[in-house]
């Protein structure tokens, strides 16, 4: 596929939050690297507030519009609609960062992987532990003996409620147990991170808990292995009341470590954990972080090699997701 030189133009399908999130980091990024040509979202309202954030952004009557007027395309639409634009950025010789899930439907996100594999298709999926500060104090953490030898790695996912408060826009998808729930937003995640790190993902139990009829689930549990490392993720609503807190940790023999709330790395001291002196909530860690993947996202589309998450790696936590989904309750 032919690649581009830089500046990159990045542009959007879907203007939820994912999409106003990275667009608006694309705005302030270096023009010399990445530029925004313009948003198609079929959403009323999508023109209004683009001209709020920027009256030079260009409100797309279509996807092929976008596509066209692209070098890359962040697509951030429902998941229905995941492996239909990353198919038509193929054809049309244009890279893509795609939102996870690729899609709900394994079989046919398997085929499309494949065959983007076979045309060298430039894409990456959005999973920015990739780029995490956090994660790097964890690796380092590994490296200088701190874990000791890995022994297991503990997920536990909590929310007052599902979607979250700041979602409700979003409600009748996120919440709706063909495409939503906290498994596959959230929980892919921790999932892609355990992956990334360990190896490939093997699930041997789990269990789904569906006491709203149509909704999405409210509980989980799921006992794995990230290449030879046990994993065990647990979830449920109800169980904080924020709208958010999950924990990340990894046992070793010399001691713990754990990522929380997303951007706090954290080591176990005399029973009690510490953070790095400049670790930054995630609602300041966010945009330093979309930078770094802003970078990346801008390298793969001139044809150079990133650590973004790969389709292959997606589609594997895609389909021990949607396995979890399709368990018993307990």
């Amino acid at each position: 596929m032919a690649t581009t030189s830089g500046p990159v133009k990045l542009g959007f399908v879907g203007f939820g939050i994912m999409g106003e999130r990275l667009a608006r980091a694309a705005l302030n990024h270096d023009k010399a690297t990445l530029t925004v040509t313009g948003v198609y979202d079929p959403s009323p309202g999508t023109a209004d507030k683009l001209k709020s954030i920027d009256p030079s952004l260009t409100a797309f009557e279509s996807a092929d519009a976008v596509i066209a007027q692209s070098d890359c395309l962040h697509i951030a639409s429902p998941p229905a609609s995941h492996l239909q634009y990353l198919t038509q950025c193929a054809d049309e010789g244009k890279a893509a960062l795609c939102e996870k899930p690729l899609s709900t439907d394994g079989d046919a996100a398997a085929k499309v992987v494949s065959d983007m594999a076979k045309r060298g298709m430039r894409a990456g999926v959005n999973f920015p532990f990739a780029s995490s500060f956090a994660v790097d104090h964890i690796q380092r953490w590994m490296s200088d003996g701190t874990v000791g030898v890995p022994e297991r790695v503990d997920i536990d996912l909590a929310f007052a409620a599902w979607p979250r408060t700041w979602q409700m826009d979003a409600i009748s998808w996120l919440d709706d147990r063909a495409e939503g729930g906290f498994t596959r937003e959230v929980g892919s995640h921790f999932l892609f991170l355990s992956r990334r790190i360990f190896g490939r993902l093997r699930l041997h139990g789990s269990t789904c808990a569906y006491p709203d009829s149509g909704r999405s689930e409210r509980t989980i549990t799921a006992d794995l292995h990230a290449g030879e490392m046990p994993v065990q993720m647990l979830g449920g609503t109800g169980t904080t009341e924020k709208d958010d807190h999950n924990t990340w940790t990894l046992s070793g023999t010399n001691g713990r470590v754990r990522l929380r709330d997303w951007s706090y790395a954290e080591r176990e001291v005399d029973g009690e954990w510490q953070a790095p002196a400049d670790a930054l909530p995630n609602e300041q860690a966010r945009p330093l972080i979309l930078k770094r993947q802003l970078d990346k996202v801008a390298a793969l589309a001139m044809g150079e090699q990133t650590n973004l998450a790969s389709l292959e790696e997606a589609l594997e936590v895609q389909m021990v997701v949607e396995e979890i989904l399709k368990a018993p309750a307990s």
